[in-house]
């Protein structure tokens, strides 16, 4: 089985260096994402394959900074810093709000959830569906979660404070 992926949090992860990173700061006015997203992915390279599917992990990073971070409050910021070539997608987000206190809630819920898997069994899968926390809404599943671990493959890591992450995708060049 390859190694399990997991939600950590290292404030010393080289992922956070902003050395020649761009800067964007947001309101959290949640009908604006899928604009700020644009804004930030306008600076990709065109020269990156799949620019939808980072657009659309772009945009769940910064909706959960939005809705669970600031909870979609306009005088609160998100703040995004950004690189990009045709070999890398590196971001951080950062939002005003207390943390992702259920990190290690997380951890456990999807080391259960891929045991299940592995075991296909069905029956104790059905209980790791979906990821509530007392916030969750009928939106929130935890789902952009798992598909981060698996996107990000240069890494996808919280801040000490748990209320900002950093992440990084490598492009295949094309020959």
């Amino acid at each position: 089985m390859d190694t399990l992926k997991e939600l950590r949090s290292d404030d010393n992860d080289p992922l956070f260096d902003k050395t020649n990173m761009l800067k964007k700061e947001f309101p959290s006015d949640f009908r604006q994402i899928r604009y700020f997203t644009l804004l930030i992915v306008q600076s990709a390279p065109t020269e990156i394959k799949d620019l939808n599917l980072l657009e659309q992990q772009i945009s769940e990073v910064i909706k959960n900074a939005v809705k669970h971070g600031n909870n979609c409050d306009v005088n609160k910021k998100v703040t995004v810093w950004y690189s990009f070539s045709p070999t890398h997608a590196h971001l951080i987000v950062e939002d005003e709000g207390e943390g992702f206190k259920d990190l290690d809630k997380w951890n456990e819920f999807n080391r259960n959830r891929i045991e299940a898997l592995h075991k296909q069994n069905y029956e104790m899968l059905s209980n790791f569906v979906s990821f509530r926390t007392k916030q969750s809404d009928d939106q929130d599943g935890g789902n952009a979660l798992f598909a981060a671990l698996e996107y990000w493959d240069g890494g996808f890591v919280y801040n000490g404070k748990k209320n900002g992450v950093a992440m990084l995708k490598r492009f295949q060049q094309k020959h």
